[in-house]
């Protein structure tokens, strides 16, 4: 498998400056599983009475990993640490009981190095689907792991996770509460096959806040639908999206799931890393939001919002930088949700294109045209049949993206 050297042209000038959470270290290693010398294994130790929330793919087709950690997120082991490990080169999905198998012995072990349950250990794995995962060469880097671990290794962490991923991304803010400063700091990996039907291709997220689990949970939840999973890149739903969110308590000011600048910190932490995992999306050159309004409510805006991201026509129209408008008309049309022709109206950024059934008089195709070549764009659309809203995320599509795809292998 080839990792694309070239890096996307939406990609941050630089990762950002991460503030360390108490109670989170972490270690990186070269375990081999990806080709070359880039390190491909990462170790997050995390204190005692730390607490974890996890989403995970809704995909028929889940990893063995996924799968192990769906059914420990929900046990309570009081008193324990916890642990994630994660290798980048190989997804071990598709890869039957030779998978868990993989899966078994890497966490047996590791428990036995950091003395931590196995019920307190999470594995993920990105990479190749249906190649069988050769797990020994992980163990085999975990003394070395161990050793090294370090709180502020968070972003040799977010380059480590990557596969196609052209830029490792990271998002990092400080929330003032009642009770003093709360850091939260998280990490993603993701670039293609997203279309997240729960939390996101591989997403690591941690605070210091002290929180009731089922809060962090219900929270976390909630940001969820309205930040991860409201990107596209390709319209595909990984095996392996994982969205792990621990709150270690260290900072000893207590918050709960009606805590408002707890959720808006954790949202904007969320919504920044969603946001890049798109500005990666595998051959992207322009970021697009798409703002639906004016439909019978959330679930339909959504729908029609999602149908236009999606649309092979409408993404590739933005690539060739058209403002063929006529193709956002198609995708409302196909969306399966309510819409009225002589109601909607259609911008691109705040240019009127279409209105009352057609175009608008206004209208001149090359403000549209001009429009186009931005790098950042907002296609909106408002239905004028109700108060529903929603936004979704996603980039154009170009033939980096084939080229990606039709290599990813070799």
């Amino acid at each position: 498998m080839s990792i694309v050297s070239n890096i996307s042209p939406l990609a941050p000038k630089n990762f950002p400056i991460m503030h360390s959470i108490s109670g989170v270290r972490f270690a990186t290693a070269n375990a081999g599983i990806k080709s070359g010398d880039s390190e491909d294994a990462t170790l997050i130790l995390l204190e005692p009475e730390t607490v974890i929330a996890g989403l995970f793919t809704s995909s028929m087709m889940r990893s063995a990993p996924v799968i192990d950690c769906q059914n420990k997120i929900g046990i309570n082991v009081e008193n324990t640490g916890a642990a994630i490990i994660v290798n980048s080169g190989n997804a071990n999905a598709f890869t039957g009981r030779q998978g868990e198998l993989a899966v078994r012995e890497i966490i047996a072990e590791l428990s036995t190095r950091v003395q931590i349950p196995v019920e307190r250990i999470f594995s993920s794995s990105t990479g190749v689907i249906g190649e069988l995962l050769e797990y020994q060469k992980i163990i085999n880097v975990f003394d070395y792991l161990v050793d090294s671990l370090h709180v502020s290794k968070i972003e040799n962490a977010a380059r480590a996770i990557m596969t196609t991923d052209t830029f490792p991304k990271g998002s990092s803010v400080k929330v003032s509460s009642s009770g003093g400063k709360i850091t939260i700091s998280g990490i993603a990996k993701g670039s293609g096959m997203i279309a997240p039907n729960m939390g996101t291709m591989l997403v690591y997220i941690f605070t210091d806040a002290l929180i009731d689990k089922n809060d962090l949970q219900s929270i976390v939840s909630d940001l969820n639908e309205e930040t991860f999973n409201c990107i596209t890149v390709d319209s595909d739903t990984s095996t392996s999206d994982t969205l792990l969110v621990s709150a270690t308590g260290k900072s000893g000011i207590q918050v709960n799931k009606n805590d408002l600048d707890f959720r808006e910190g954790l949202r904007k932490v969320m919504l920044d890393l969603a946001h890049q995992v798109v500005c990666d999306g595998e051959g992207a050159s322009k970021f697009i939001e798409v703002s639906v309004t004016g439909a019978v409510d959330r679930k339909e805006a959504k729908l029609h919002a999602t149908s236009i991201a999606n649309s092979p026509l409408v993404k590739t129209a933005v690539a060739g930088e058209d403002p063929n408008w006529g193709r956002i008309v198609m995708a409302i049309g196909k969306s399966g949700a309510s819409a009225d022709r002589d109601k909607l109206s259609i911008r691109l950024g705040d240019i009127l294109v279409a209105e009352d059934g057609w175009v608008s008089p206004h209208y001149k195709e090359s403000d549209g045209a001009a429009y186009m070549k931005r790098q950042r764009l907002n296609l909106n659309v408002d239905l004028g049949i109700g108060t529903g809203s929603a936004k979704v995320w996603t980039c154009d599509l170009t033939d980096r993206y084939i080229e990606i795809n039709a290599d990813y292998r070799s």
